[in-house]
């Protein structure tokens, strides 16, 4: 499907791997409009990219229907990139060996696995009412799960529960959209350059990076985002979930 003329819809736009996707599509003709908090860089962001911001918040189904009527304005809304989420740590007990606050894992899935689903759930209603491109697409959805929905370390039970539940709805959104021309796609990141790790320190980074078989280092948000514009413009990529992480695979701490 062709970026140029599409609207489309980041969700997390405005930092990170959101921000990358977001220049990555706006530099290929895409109108991209942003969905972030209120408190964040997205409306400077936006005029920069000469889109739209639509803060607020993506567990909100009022919030996403806003930001998804707001892609639909300038082009017809054909793409949707998921980036939003948190990463705290959190064992499931505490260092007195007490069971962890609920509302702590609860939070995660609810921004991570839910904000995905609300958001989804309010484009591809949008995305499925658009005219069929001359190969037959209607849109295309790629959400972000991790490397941790498959190698989870300790202290990740919520973050690799949240980001599994995303690797697990890619299959059945995608054959249920199928017939509306929507294809559906993940990307699982692994150790990423992105405002979660930017406050370590350097050698620690380091020792992330040496931690990847090939290519020893970080990833690049601008990898992440090469691979969604490949995903929109590659037809027959769907309800696959696609590992981005120089081949590692995590230890358990």
């Amino acid at each position: 499907m062709q970026i140029q003329g599409s609207g489309a819809l980041v969700t997390g736009g405005a930092s990170g791997l959101g921000l990358a996707a977001a220049r990555a599509l706006a530099a290929s003709g895409a109108h991209v409009t942003l969905l972030d908090l209120p408190g964040s860089a997205g409306a400077a962001l936006a005029a920069e990219l000469g889109g739209a911001f639509a803060p607020g918040d993506v567990t909100s189904p009022e919030d996403a229907a806003a930001a998804v009527a707001l892609a639909d304005t300038e082009a017809p809304l054909r793409i949707l990139v998921n980036c939003a989420g948190i990463a705290p740590p959190a064992k499931v007990l505490d260092r007195d060996g007490e069971p962890n606050a609920l509302a702590d894992f609860e939070r995660i899935i609810r921004i991570n696995l839910v904000g995905t689903y609300n958001v989804l759930s309010q484009a591809s209603a949008v995305i499925a009412r658009q005219e069929r491109t001359a190969s037959g697409d209607r849109g295309v959805i790629v959400n972000t799960a991790s490397v941790a929905a498959f190698d989870g370390q300790i202290g990740q039970p919520a973050y690799a529960a949240s980001k599994g539940g995303v690797h697990a709805m890619t299959l059945p959104v995608a054959r249920e959209l199928a017939r509306h021309g929507i294809r559906v796609c993940t990307i699982a990141p692994g150790i990423m350059e992105t405002p979660m790790l930017a406050g370590l320190p350097e050698a620690a980074q380091a020792s992330l990076g040496e931690q990847v078989p090939y290519p020893a280092r970080l990833g690049r948000p601008d990898e992440y985002a090469g691979l969604v514009t490949h995903i929109v413009e590659n037809g027959y990529l769907n309800g696959e979930t696609i590992r981005l992480d120089g081949a590692i695979r995590m230890a358990p701490k």
